[in-house]
């Protein structure tokens, strides 16, 4: 999904992918705060300390497999005041994240990229650009309509069908499906392909940048 062991990103891709997790799970668990559900504070998530959302398998087959993960922030909706509004809000907190962090990587891109760059500042410079094309990826991924990811708990808030038995279905095969879709070079190159390249080339617009992929 990302880079791979003997790519010259690599060493940008094992900082990048850590945190950009991180903040994802963070947003999550400062935003249900937010809105009264005390769950994550007691797990101990509200922090940015990455010791409290990498799960280390996930984190390993994110950088070296097809898929990874970090630990799902703990939600309970029934704390909410406003229990689907908050739900929703705090379910999309974590792919805006990362596209608020994709957006800031290229911003700060836009105010330091030079052709000359060279040193210090080029190591900044390919870290930025990874940061933001791994956010892109997480933005998008996450958005995908199918369980266990955030765009299914998004649409299932917005539709009220969470407890519908084809949601409980789609929970159950979610997870094989998508690895499916990530493992298998034809679906992924229908699907996934389009979805992040399409994607990077319109936020990478926004900010004068155009990637050749």
């Amino acid at each position: 999904m990302f880079q791979t062991l003997n790519s010259p990103l690599f060493l940008f891709t094992v900082i990048a992918i850590p945190m950009s997790l991180v903040i994802h799970e963070f947003a999550h668990a400062i935003v249900a705060d937010w809105f009264g559900d005390p769950t994550p504070r007691l797990a101990g998530r509200v922090t940015l300390n990455p010791i409290a959302h990498l799960d280390v398998l996930g984190l390993l087959m994110m950088l070296f497999g097809p898929i990874g993960w970090a630990k799902p922030t703990p939600v309970n909706p029934s704390n909410f005041k406003r229990p689907r509004l908050a739900y929703l809000l705090t379910v999309a907190a974590g792919p805006l994240s990362n596209l608020v962090l994709a957006a800031v990587s290229f911003l700060l891109l836009r105010l330091v990229w030079s052709p000359s760059t060279t040193g210090t500042s080029d190591f900044f410079i390919r870290l930025l650009n990874v940061l933001a094309q791994v956010n892109v990826n997480l933005f998008v991924f996450n958005l995908i309509p199918i369980p266990p990811l955030d765009g299914s708990r998004i649409l299932g808030s917005l539709f009220s069908f969470r407890n519908s038995q084809v949601y409980r279905s789609l929970e159950l095969y979610g997870p094989f499906l998508l690895l499916l879709i990530v493992v298998i070079p034809g679906l992924q190159n229908w699907i996934l392909s389009p979805l992040f390249n399409g994607s990077l080339n319109l936020i990478a617009s926004w900010f004068g940048f155009q990637f050749s992929l």
